[in-house]
């Protein structure tokens, strides 16, 4: 009788042999964070059959077309739709990008809080950078729902029920205390997605 630990292995070896196109760097990569995911997920439900957890997971020839696609290495079995000479799906942006379109709007915010159409801008910027960071290769699901809570959601969240409850200006000392502690949170978030990006 298997055992959970060896339905686990043997999809991943399943994974890995679906995969054997990829360059070896990236096929590890794919393992961990499958492995990763499944590990996390059996944390989280305790209960949950481990076979429910793969099947959430999908099949491992699908993942594997999904990671050869976006790696622009598709192989015959599975043609890219554009053409063998297509570009991958997804383009890669420097994970900095988004990390700055998430940090720097509210230091903007913070040292410059009365100038009329900031709040709008800095808004549209960060929403631009949380989705620049989901849709981004450098980080697993988990660290980009983490961080998009952290530095986009609880901010923003924090921000509504403080200017619906106060009534202190924005250049009051409560008003920057709050936008300094909102700074460090954000910059913290983004320096922790920096530390454990993929490289």
């Amino acid at each position: 009788m298997k055992t959970p630990t060896d339905a686990a292995r043997d999809y991943l070896a399943a994974v890995e042999r679906e995969a054997s196109a990829l360059p070896a760097d990236r096929r590890q990569e794919l393992l961990a964070d499958l492995a990763e995911h499944i590990e996390v997920t059996r944390a989280e439900r305790p209960d949950a059959a481990l076979g429910e957890i793969l099947a959430g997971l999908g099949d491992p020839r699908t993942i594997a077309a999904t990671a050869l696609a976006e790696a622009g290495t598709g192989g015959a079995a599975f043609p890219s739709p554009g053409g063998a000479d297509a570009p991958a799906r997804r383009a890669k942006v420097h994970p900095l990008v988004p990390l700055l379109m998430l940090t720097l709007p509210y230091l903007v915010t913070t040292v410059l809080p009365d100038v009329p159409g900031l709040a709008l801008c800095s808004g549209l910027i960060r929403i631009a950078g949380g989705v620049l960071l989901c849709t981004s290769v450098h980080w697993t699901t988990v660290r980009k729902i983490v961080g998009v809570l952290l530095a986009v959601v609880a901010p923003t969240v924090a921000s509504l029920v403080w200017s619906e409850t106060t009534v202190a200006p924005a250049g009051d000392t409560p008003a920057l205390v709050a936008n300094l502690v909102a700074l460090a949170v954000v910059a913290g978030t983004s320096a922790w997605l920096w530390v454990c990006r993929r490289r």
